[in-house]
Parts: structure tokens; C-alpha cells; sequence
């Protein structure tokens, strides 16, 4: 898709990566428009590279221009592509002033030891290459590419009227490669991307040709002249993989610039090999958080204690004081109590929470250690109302966790809140939701070592339902490292034809936390918005669980309809939101998790029938192949269908809807053979309430497919969590 100028009311991401464009060695193209104008008064698009840096700016992508001196490793340092737009002599082309064509030694073996190193390079070659006085050649030949001092023409496959604007014939879909076979040491960067994925059409103008004679460091041709050509079959743009590194080699340089750029599918395929060259810069791990409040011996004192008394705890929360002594217990909930008011200087805005945690502990205490009521602490612990971009919050409550034991115990976290600008701005200025809350893992106890991934305070133990939960906190780095974790494995396992972008989303923390920040911001506020029942979170209803899966779809297909609706308007960024919607949907719900109502995974599954059935992705020769030009119309029109549903729901009765809804839900996922829900053998007696009827719903009334049953014990792998220790982190200072 084309990339466009972000929207200027809507701030942008912080970048990830850098590309820097060489223009000290005599270069014919520029980034600057200032200087195409010079070198081409009457026409500057034909010297300039502006738009393509452009359509990377609007990205994640930091883009300078290097207009001075030798490219050394301290020129590269913080580089994570380099690209080299076609070097001459100036009594061929119009050129940047600057330095000679000719790279000097030191500068090849800089370039070299970059890449190895896992830098990206982008060298754009031109035809009749050797007249131009360049060396970019002899660089290409240090990574298996060689370039052909020739011009190839095709009278059938051309561009316009001119043989000599030759269409490419794109081809090795699985050009993006794991390092070579011959280089076991090299680091894996990641899952394997298409450089080609979404591409359908691209015009060589003016092209050499390249070679590549068998060279190894996994070099693929990825476009090659059609058999009619000149030079039949001529290798047109071919990938190298040297060591940690990336290089892409084009035999023309003119299909990336400003008055070629909007052809065909030139700005997807600069993007796509951008992406795919800067993927090992994505895949760098961040720097490791840093906290006082973490490394504070009151937070270490406080945590202890916390460990210790969760260990004497009932299912409930409660302490049986015949099998673990008072005397005993006291002195570990004195130890949390001053532990936290020793913290308040940590944490100035949480002072009326720590009081209140204090005076629940000791009455907790006082009255014989029954089950815990913190409503005291509940009311006071307002961290929506502090979402400053990294402020952190104390949470110390007994209670159960989501995705893992549901028995009550005491749990103490550090967490860090992420509220950069461009999140805030959306909040603020589109998709309003006082109580959402992303957060991040500083510390935390034992309950956490788990799959857990929110904080909700539906799950702190009180004695009486509050009468609002003013916050609903996600943990966007665990939801994200799970995404990486297992959407990478199943790109992998299934050969997907996966964008380079979206690759660097599965390698990159940084993106994928900031997708989910953006993904659950609308989803989160979606369940009060819409044709809705009085309840949508369905809190206080019992209902068959493919209602909670078609809730849950509803939200996340709503999500990723604005984040189209963004990327229309220009945020680029909201194209990992739709890739990170689509990926856990698709790869881990259906396979995470038992088979007893399983509501998330259901809606995962009708998700992959529909977009099968529809024609928008398919399963052939043991490969996924989505039609990554088409997928978001196929998501729309599932979620049209859903909106249908819950349009024509208002007037139905209860039981109306269940049934409607399982009729939908079986249109694309068969239910199970002896299901009595099952349109064709529905067998549904009188009751008084329909309630009682949801006794009937079979735990796994709809199957996993074929295809997930036989992909689950390909990801086992993925689907076991990482051990996580739960360590202080480091004081800054």
C-alpha cells in the first residue's frame, strides 16, 4: 500500500530504525530537493530521492543524508541501512557535488564490516554499469552479487512504449531467508519475510543486469527479466544475507525515484526492502529498564514479606490460624505495611493508596485474617489518573489472576505506565477512554510468573462489588512478547508470505508493545460502543461462550477497522496494529489454552474460516499465503456480518440471539456432531429461563479445524512461556 505523509495532527512513534543515504560519492540521486533542483533545474524528479525517503519518514524510519567525508565505522555507527543510489562521473550523469564514485579500500571494508555486523545496504546499480566509474561492483562481489556491465530490453514485456522499460518477472517468494547453512553462528533476527509479499508489478527502466553464480550467504534472486528478453531470464534484484547483515542489489535506479516512484508497485517494494534490510536493527533488544523504586531495600523488604504470606494462604485469600500461627503472620504484614510507607517518597502520587493498603493490612490482620477485604485500598488506587509517560505505580492487593490461578493470594508489582505523546493525542482527540491503562513489568512476586497479562480490579478481593472499576491496566510488553513469540514460530512453520514490516513488528519490542498500546485503547472502549445489548461485557449474564467470542471479535474487528481507517488518513504506524490484530487472532487464540468454552480461541477460528472460505488467504502446498492486498476488505466483511448480527439482535428475544448468533458462528466453523444447538438437528426444550439452556452448550462446541490440530503440536515450542525472573531491576543511578 502507499505509504503517505503522516497526518499533521497526530504525532508520530518514536523511530526504530536509521537509513542514511549516502551523497559524498558523486552520487545521482539526492534526498534533498534543494540540491535535485540544482543538478536538474528543468526536471529535478530525475535526481531526486525524495519522495521515497518520504514514504520511509512517515514510518518508523530516522533518514539523513551522509553529504561529506569517507563512510567509517563511526559514519555507521547508529546506521541501520545504508543505501547507494548509483555513484558516476559527472560526464555521465548529473551528480552530487561531493567526493569521487570510487569507494576507497578502507571504506569497502567498512561498508563489509557493517553489514556482517547486521547492517542493511541498498545499492541501486544502473545499466552499463562499468562506464560510470563507480566500484559499487566490487562491493556487491564481496556479499555473491555481481553486476553485469549490460543493457537488457524486452519488446513483449515492457512499460509504456519503451522495450527498454522491461517488466520484471518477480519471483523467489522465499527470498527472505534464515542466515546460511555454512554460517551456524549468525544470529536469527527473527522470522523469515517475503521482500515480495503484496508486490504484483514492477518496471526496470534502463536496467543491467546482476549475477549471482551460485554464491552462498543466502543469495536469492528476487526479479528477473522474462525469457523474452535481450538477456533471457537476467537477474534484475537480487537479497544477500552476509553474517548478522542484509543486502538488496537492484540493476536500476531509476524505479525508486520521485517520477517513478507511484508506478505500478515501486513505493511497496522500496518499502518492502527497507523493512527487510533494517529487520536485523528492529530485532535489537531494548535497554533494560531501569528503576530506584525497584532497587529500593524497602521494595525487596516489602516483596519478601509478600512471597512469605501468600504461601499461607486459602483458595479464598484467607489464612487458617490453626495451621499457620498469628504470631507468625503479624510480623510479615507489619514488614509490608511501614515496607510501603518506607516507598512514599518513591511514589509522591500514590500516598493516599499506601495509607489505605496499610490500614487494610492491619485490619485484615486484627480481624483474624478472613477473607480479605481491600475496598478501602480499591477506592484509593487510581492509577488512571496518573498516565504520565513513564510514572510508575505500587500495587500491593491480594488477589487472582487471569489466565492462571484463580485462587487469592497476595501480589506486589512495580509497574511502568507508557503514555508517549501519539498515544495520548488519540486518547485525547479520538478514542476516549478514561480508564484504560497500558503497563509494563518493573518487579513483581510469584503470581506473576505466569500468563497473565492485565490488572484488573475485578480480581482484588473485597467484600462487596464497588460500585465503578475505574481503570482496566494491560501489560502491552508481556501481550507483546507473546505475539512475537508465537506469531513468529507460526509464520515460520507455515511459510507465510510474510511483509517485511510485519516481520519487523514479530522482531521489534519497541513496535509490537506500541501496537498493542493502540490495539487495546479502541478494543478496550469498543464493548460500551455500537448496537449493543444493555451489557456488552456480560459481566452479570450467563450466556453460551460463542457470545463472549463474538463480543471479543467485535472489539478486535472494530480495532483493526480504524486502524485502517488511520492508515488511510496517513498514520502509518497503524499497520502493526492490523498486522498484530490479524497474527494473534489468526496464529495463537485457537491454539492457546483448554478446549472448555473457549471463547477467545472460537473467535480466532471464525476469523480463519471466513477469511478461507472467502478466498482471502489460502492453504496450498503446505504454505499460508494471504492476499495481503485484499485482507482488509475480508475483515471488514466479517465485521459487517457481526454488526448485522447485533443490529438485528436489539429486536430478537434472548434465546433469538444465542441461536442466530450459533448460526452465524456455524456457517464458518462446524459445531460439534452431536451438538443440540446445530441448526440441522436443533433440539432445544421449553425452559423459563434461557439460562438453563446454556447447560446444553458442549465444552467444546466448535472443534478445532484440521488445520489448527495439526498446527498446535508444531507450536508447542512457542506456546511455553519463557522463564521469567522476577529480579530487581537496577538503579539508575
Amino acid at each position: 500500500m502507499p505509504a503517505a505523509v503522516a497526518s499533521a495532527r497526530l504525532p508520530v512513534p518514536a523511530k526504530s530504525a536509521r537509513v542514511l543515504f549516502d551523497e559524498a560519492h558523486s552520487e545521482a540521486w539526492t534526498i534533498r530537493p534543494e540540491v535535485a533542483r540544482e543538478l536538474q533545474p528543468a526536471h529535478p524528479g530525475d535526481s531526486s530521492l525524495a519522495t521515497a525517503a518520504a514514504a520511509l519518514a512517515a514510518r518508523e524510519f530516522e533518514v539523513a543524508a551522509h553529504t561529506g567525508g569517507a563512510l567509517t565505522a563511526e559514519v555507521l555507527g547508529g546506521v541501520s541501512v545504508l543505501v547507494i543510489a548509483h555513484p558516476s562521473e559527472p560526464k555521465w550523469e548529473a551528480t552530487v557535488d561531493g567526493g569521487s564514485p570510487r569507494l576507497e579500500a578502507a571504506e569497502l571494508d567498512a561498508i563489509e564490516a557493517f553489514v556482517r555486523a547486521g547492517g542493511g545496504l541498498i545499492i541501486l546499480a544502473e545499466t552499463e554499469q562499468d562506464k560510470y566509474g563507480s566500484n559499487v561492483a566490487e562491493l556487491c562481489a564481496r556479499f555473491g552479487i555481481e553486476i553485469e556491465n549490460a543493457t537488457v530490453q524486452d519488446y513483449e514485456h515492457h512499460h509504456g512504449d519503451a522495450p527498454s522499460w522491461i517488466l520484471a518477472a518477480l519471483g523467489d517468494p522465499l527470498a527472505g531467508v534464515r542466515p546460511a547453512a555454512d554460517e551456524p553462528d549468525a544470529p536469527v533476527t527473527g522470522p523469515a519475510s517475503d521482500p515480495l509479499a503484496g508486490i504484483s508489478a514492477a518496471c526496470f527502466y534502463r536496467a543491467g543486469a546482476l549475477s549471482t553464480n551460485g554464491a552462498t550467504n543466502g543469495v536469492r534472486v528476487i526479479a528477473r527479466a522474462h525469457p523474452t528478453a535481450s538477456l533471457p531470464n537476467a537477474a534484475l534484484a537480487a537479497t544477500a544475507a552476509p553474517g548478522a547483515g542484509r543486502v538488496v542489489v537492484l540493476a536500476d535506479s531509476d524505479l525508486f525515484g520521485d517520477d517513478c516512484i507511484a508506478e505500478l508497485d515501486h513505493e511497496a517494494l522500496w518499502l518492502n526492502l527497507v523493512y527487510w534490510a533494517a529487520q536485523p536493527a528492529f530485532a535489537e533488544p531494548p535497554a533494560p529498564a531501569t528503576s530506584a523504586a525497584a532497587a529500593d531495600p524497602a521494595w525487596l523488604r516489602l516483596k519478601a514479606a509478600a512471597e512469605q504470606l501468600r504461601l499461607t494462604q486459602s483458595a479464598d485469600g484467607s489464612i487458617d490460624t490453626a495451621e499457620h500461627a498469628p504470631d507468625t503472620l503479624r510480623p510479615l504484614v507489619t514488614e509490608i505495611a511501614e515496607s510501603a510507607q518506607a516507598l512514599k517518597p518513591r511514589f509522591a502520587h500514590q500516598h493516599d493508596y499506601i495509607d489505605a493498603v496499610c490500614a487494610d493490612l492491619i485490619a485484615w490482620a486484627d480481624g483474624g485474617y478472613e477473607k480479605p477485604d481491600f475496598m478501602r485500598s480499591l477506592e484509593a488506587f487510581r492509577p488512571e489518573r496518573d498516565r504520565t509517560d513513564a510514572i510508575e505505580h505500587l500495587c500491593v492487593f491480594p488477589m487472582y489472576k487471569q489466565n492462571a490461578s484463580r485462587d487469592t493470594c497476595f501480589e506486589a508489582l512495580i509497574v511502568r505506565v507508557p503514555w508517549p505523546e501519539w498515544i495520548a493525542e488519540l486518547e485525547r482527540s479520538r478514542f476516549d477512554n478514561a480508564k484504560y491503562l497500558p503497563v509494563t513489568f518493573i518487579d513483581h512476586t510469584a503470581g506473576y510468573d505466569s500468563e497473565c497479562a492485565v490488572l484488573f480490579p475485578e480480581t482484588f478481593s473485597t467484600a462487596e462489588r464497588p460500585s465503578d472499576y475505574y481503570f482496566g491496566a494491560i501489560f502491552c510488553d508481556r501481550e507483546a512478547e507473546r505475539l512475537r513469540r508465537v506469531a513468529g514460530a507460526a509464520a515460520d512453520t507455515l511459510r507465510l508470505n510474510l511483509p517485511p514490516e510485519a516481520a519487523c513488528l514479530l522482531s521489534s519490542a519497541q513496535l509490537s508493545q506500541s501496537a498493542y498500546m493502540l490495539w487495546d485503547l479502541v478494543h478496550d472502549r469498543t464493548h460500551m460502543r455500537g448496537d449493543l445489548p444493555f451489557d456488552p461485557f456480560m459481566i452479570r449474564q450467563r450466556s453460551p461462550y460463542w457470545m463472549y467470542a463474538l463480543e471479543e471479535l467485535r472489539c478486535d474487528l472494530t480495532a483493526f477497522a480504524s486502524a485502517v481507517e488511520l492508515e488511510r488518513e496517513g498514520f502509518a504506524f497503524a499497520r502493526h496494529v492490523q498486522y498484530a490484530i490479524l497474527f494473534d487472532r489468526l496464529f495463537r487464540f485457537p491454539i492457546t489454552g483448554s478446549r472448555v468454552r473457549n471463547y477467545d480461541g472460537l473467535g480466532g477460528q471464525l476469523l480463519f474460516a471466513f477469511l478461507h472460505k472467502e478466498g482471502y488467504l489460502h492453504w496450498t502446498d503446505n504454505r499460508l499465503t494471504l492476499e495481503w492486498g485484499r485482507i482488509a476488505e475480508g475483515v471488514g466483511r466479517l465485521r459487517e456480518r457481526v454488526q448485522e448480527l447485533y443490529h438485528s439482535g436489539i429486536d430478537r428475544s434472548k434465546l433469538g440471539q444465542w441461536i442466530a448468533a450459533h448460526d452465524l458462528m456455524s456457517e464458518y466453523v462446524a459445531p460439534a456432531e452431536n451438538s443440540v444447538w446445530a441448526k440441522a438437528g436443533r433440539e432445544l426444550p421449553e425452559v423459563e429461563e434461557p439460562k438453563q439452556l446454556v447447560d446444553l452448550v458442549r465444552d467444546d462446541e466448535f472443534p478445532l479445524s484440521l488445520f489448527y490440530v495439526q498446527l498446535k503440536p508444531k507450536l508447542e515450542h512457542a506456546l511455553e512461556p519463557p522463564r521469567r525472573e522476577a529480579e530487581p531491576a537496577a538503579s539508575p543511578g
